[in-house]
């Protein structure tokens, strides 16, 4: 699958109809953004299951703020409209697979259960 390319006209749309959503957040200036760029590409033939879409933070000032990207590369992962990965910095191929693999094996049950559970401890600490 091609990697998509994210706005903030397609956001919402992208991560409500996906099970899975991987976010690359770059600019055109940035060295570390252009060697993972490849990488990137290259894993997403690989899984054709998963949406990899790539976000301009020079075109999409607004959708960067958003997400408070501070520095770029930022690898950001939804799973089932849920924030679960995001950290900055570029990722060598193995390790972004087995992330990847580590997504997919993720039991979204216990997920929900226990940001109810944070949620709930957060309500009560207020």
């Amino acid at each position: 699958m091609a990697v998509m390319n994210l706005t903030s006209a397609n956001i919402n749309e992208t991560i409500e109809n996906n099970d899975i959503v991987i976010v690359d957040f770059w600019a055109s200036w940035c060295a570390p953004c252009m060697a993972f760029k490849p990488i990137f590409h290259k894993v997403s033939e690989k899984h054709p299951e998963i949406v990899f879409a790539s976000c301009n933070t020079e075109e999409e000032m607004e959708l960067a703020a958003m997400f408070q990207i501070r520095s770029i590369p930022t690898l950001m992962i939804f799973r089932e409209k849920i924030l679960i990965f995001a950290q900055p910095g570029m990722l060598p191929e193995e390790v972004l697979e087995d992330l990847i693999g580590k997504v997919l094996a993720l039991d979204m049950d216990e997920v929900r259960a226990e940001i109810a559970k944070q949620e709930k401890e957060q309500a009560a600490n207020a």
